[in-house]
């Protein structure tokens, strides 16, 4: 973690702030402090693992975390973090079969598991990895010992990233990479207060550990939940007065739901999302829920860091709802052709960004069709368009695209509209096989909303004939990622298969 200084600073001065809630536990500052720099001696006494290929410079002692949202994910991830080590963060719920191809191909020196019974510890044990239980631990955590070692520019984290193929991308991170982010964060997002951040996501993706040391380095409390329980989230938010909430769409939509007979939560003076572009319904919905915050949102990915925010409402300017926002601090947009020459404004192209916040690459799993550096900048793929203010509109992602009677279509623009029309949650597009039209453009929606004619009207006045579906179907609950993302491969195999998970609706 690129912060032990200032981890160190409040373990110093407000040692019994609760550093980290989790189901109402709490671990303090100075506990963390403590504990961190047990785990951290305890670490540079293993022997080194003799089966690891990677090449990672500067690290000894290579720990792995399949934790979930263990109360000791904060310790572990400070210890493992701490130079010379660098930290893995495995999510545990991902299916055996990843967990196990992460693991033989990264091969730490120690796993750290919530369950020393479950497949991940099952699958280090087979690989003859030592596997430690968080909370079982049989060495000293109030053993006298030195502080934890000053931030050096060295890797610190290596994360993971859904490829094209079953076999997730391992991307790694420097700590000078997040630090510059870190203190850019604190004056973007107001944070020199340290506000208590509520981040209902799982630790082991980007956007709740990033939150996560966010809080730690301006020294507020950090809450969260061991598993998605939006009414659990929305008590914690009023009983602890939490300030800021960091989420994507579909939590919040969750957490609106749930929350929606209760008084709203007048305690949260910020709302930050990213993930998926939120739309006017989305807004209104979280205006009547947090009657006082400033509503943001950012676009970024993992490999390349934060690209832009924007103010949606609350702020002096209200950024227009289609825009993702402008660059970040210390970031350039361009948008360009297939050959890599800036197209301009109002014409759409590759999102290509130049910073000094973007990953240094991947371990492995690199296959060329999303992340990639080359003169012009680094993307990920992602299509927009950039408007004369700046302002950035993402269209989709280029393998997304769908191309629907000779016609270019892109989900993400369909999903917009839809999310726009009056009694509609959320929306997933995606094109089907078909004789006709080559791609058939098929939405799913939840919500109110079930009657196609009023679905297809209100496409109609806000896109092109041809962008609009040809079916719809009805979805009363969205099978989800661990991420909180929707799963949208199980949503188009539930209308292939007729899975009753879906409802096809008749005009």
């Amino acid at each position: 973690m690129p912060i032990h200084a200032q981890l160190l600073r409040h373990a110093t001065e407000t040692p019994d702030k609760p550093a980290l809630v989790i189901d109402g536990h709490s671990l303090s500052y100075g506990e963390l402090y403590l504990r961190a720099k047990a785990i951290y001696r305890f670490l540079r006494d293993l022997p080194r693992s003799n089966r690891r290929m990677l090449d990672l410079p500067g690290v000894e002692t290579l720990a792995a975390l399949s934790l979930g949202n263990h109360i000791g994910f904060a310790e572990y991830f400070a210890a493992a973090t701490a130079f010379p080590n660098a930290c893995a963060v495995i999510d545990p719920m991902m299916p055996s079969e990843r967990i196990e191809r992460i693991i033989e191909r990264l091969a730490p020196d120690v796993l750290i598991v919530d369950d020393d019974a479950g497949p991940s510890a099952e699958i280090a044990r087979r690989f003859g990895i030592p596997v430690i239980a968080a909370g079982a631990e049989a060495f000293d955590h109030s053993a006298a010992g030195g502080d934890l070692p000053a931030d050096t520019d060295k890797i610190f984290l290596i994360g993971f990233t859904s490829g094209t193929t079953a076999e997730p991308k391992a991307y790694y991170r420097s700590r000078e990479q997040w630090r510059r982010s870190l203190d850019r964060g604190r004056v973007v997002f107001e944070l020199e207060d340290a506000p208590s951040t509520m981040c209902p996501g799982a630790l082991a993706h980007g956007l709740a550990l990033y939150a996560l040391v966010e809080a730690f380095d301006a020294g507020g409390t950090f809450h969260s939940v061991r598993k998605w329980d939006p009414v659990a989230v929305a008590r914690t938010l009023s009983s602890w007065q939490v300030e800021r909430l960091v989420a994507v769409p579909t939590h919040i939509a969750g957490i609106a739901r749930a929350w929606a007979v209760e008084p709203a939560l007048t305690s949260v003076r910020d709302v930050l999302t990213a993930g998926a572009k939120l739309d006017v319904n989305g807004v209104e919905s979280m205006r009547r829920l947090f009657p006082k915050a400033r509503i943001r949102e950012y676009y970024g990915a993992s490999e390349i860091g934060f690209m832009t925010v924007s103010t949606l409402a609350g702020g002096e300017i209200d950024f227009p709802i289609d825009r993702v926002g402008q660059a970040y601090p210390g970031v350039e947009i361009s948008i360009r052709d297939p050959d890599e020459n800036d197209v301009g404004t109002d014409v759409p192209g590759t999102i290509f960004v130049d910073s000094d916040l973007i990953a240094d690459g991947y371990l492995w799993g690199d296959d060329g069709q999303a992340f990639r550096v080359t003169e012009a900048g680094a993307t990920v793929g992602d299509l927009g368009e950039l408007d004369a203010d700046g302002m950035l509109r993402v269209i989709g992602r280029a393998g997304g695209m769908m191309i629907s009677g000779g016609n270019n279509v892109y989900p993400a623009e369909v999903e917009s509209a839809l999310k726009a029309c009056p009694g509609v949650e959320d929306a997933v597009v995606f094109g089907l096989p078909d004789a006709y039209f080559g791609q058939r453009i098929v939405a799913v929606v939840s919500g109110e909303t079930i009657d196609p004619k009023i679905l297809t009207d209100h496409c109609t006045q806000m896109l092109g004939k041809y962008k609009i579906p040809k079916q719809f179907y009805h979805i009363r609950s969205w099978p989800m990622t661990s991420s909180g993302k929707i799963s949208r491969g199980q949503v188009e195999q539930a209308v292939v298969s007729g899975d009753d998970l879906v409802l096809r609706l008749s005009a």
